[in-house]
């Protein structure tokens, strides 16, 4: 979920061919400030490699199960202002959903996602809302937080009761853009923004603003947030701060919203993209994102957040987004994790296989 006009330089153009054997693309430097890129524990080779499409500018995944028992994984695009729809077991184009516009189905500057059900839920930037689409035909049911959001980036959905959702949005609104001058601290508890969401099955779906919340201190501060995701076992959010000049990493959260006091080691790029692998009430493990060339994978234990490994893959690099499909799919019968790869395509690694190169052990796996 990089900001390209404000903090990032403009990434070469590079061809991207459909499979595995690709050629990596030119590595990025490291930033001048922070410690050098680690090599990885393992390399892992990718299942998949869609087909490379650089004017989407891809962001973020989620993933639909369709009625067959195959899957869908839906993509946010930044730049064409849409959805695009892959086949989740082989990576191929499906279809495209939406355009440009401020109108129901249209977007503009789509950045997070998230599937619950049959519904999928689409951060805009630039339309400052959180729009509601009913899956499989994209149907637009509703619109939130449009009175409310300045700059939403990413977002997480946790069930509070029977037909009743938390949505929790972070929003990145700045003091001056062009220079990354941050809001006054005062402001800086408007990081995160709650919303309640009922869910009728036949009515639009509407949310309620709930307040928000961020710590004001240097420590907890949330400067350059975008990725947000949760572990109701554990009471814990993850939340990305992408802000290079105190270190960017993934701060630990209540989720009531409180910060617990430690952030994850400084990561080498951004901190980017942050997933839960989860199987039963306590095993699993988080996979983090660090937007290096290829990318670095950072894998910690679910519970005490301790380092259990890191990985990269061929050919993968400058991830955003990433989402983990443990349900299974033909393909991935113990799941997958899909990532963003390079702007301009997605990629898939078996779970499988990331466990077996890093001697993952748990309930996770067969």
């Amino acid at each position: 979920m990089t900001r390209p006009s404000l903090f990032c330089a403009a990434l070469a153009t590079l061809l991207l061919a459909g499979c595995a054997s690709v050629t990596p693309p030119a590595s990025t430097p490291a930033p001048d400030t922070g410690p050098p890129a680690p090599k990885p524990d393992a390399v892992v080779r990718e299942a998949w490699i869609s087909t490379g499409q650089p004017e989407d500018e891809i962001d973020s995944l989620a993933v639909w199960p369709t009625e067959q028992g195959g899957a869908w994984l839906i993509a946010t695009a930044k730049s064409s202002n849409q959805l695009v729809v892959y086949d989740a077991d082989s990576g191929q184009r499906l279809r495209t959903v939406g355009g440009p516009g401020e109108g129901p189905g249209q977007f503009k500057r789509p950045n997070g996602i998230a599937v619950w059900g049959d519904l999928v839920f689409v951060v805009e930037r630039d339309n400052h809302r959180v729009q509601v689409l009913q899956l499989p035909d994209f149907t637009p049911r509703g619109v939130i937080g449009a009175d409310t959001l300045k700059v939403p980036y990413g977002l997480w959905l946790q069930e509070t009761a029977p037909d009743a959702l938390e949505l929790l949005v972070t929003d990145s609104f700045m003091a001056d853009f062009r220079t990354g001058l941050l809001p006054p601290r005062e402001q800086m508890d408007q990081r995160v923004r709650r919303f309640h969401v009922p869910l009728d099955e036949d009515g639009p779906v509407t949310g309620t603003d709930a307040g928000s919340f961020g710590d004001t201190s240097d420590a907890g501060m949330l400067r350059m947030v975008e990725s947000i995701a949760g572990d109701p076992a554990h009471d814990r959010l993850l939340i990305a701060d992408e802000d290079q000049r105190v270190g960017s990493t993934l701060r630990d959260y209540t989720l009531d919203g409180r910060f617990r006091g430690t952030s994850l080691p400084r990561f080498t790029g951004d901190a980017e993209g942050v997933a839960l692998w989860d199987c039963d009430v306590d095993g699993g493990w988080w996979i983090a994102v660090d937007q290096t060339s290829p990318t670095l994978f950072r894998v910690y234990d679910r519970a005490s957040l301790a380092p259990v490994g890191t990985f990269s893959g061929e050919v993968v690099a400058q991830t955003d987004g990433e989402v983990v499909y443990a349900a299974g799919t033909p393909r991935f019968p113990d799941g997958a994790l899909f990532v963003q790869h390079d702007n301009r395509a997605v990629a898939a690694f078996d779970l499988r296989d990331i466990a077996t190169a890093l001697h993952l052990r748990g309930s996770c796996l067969p």
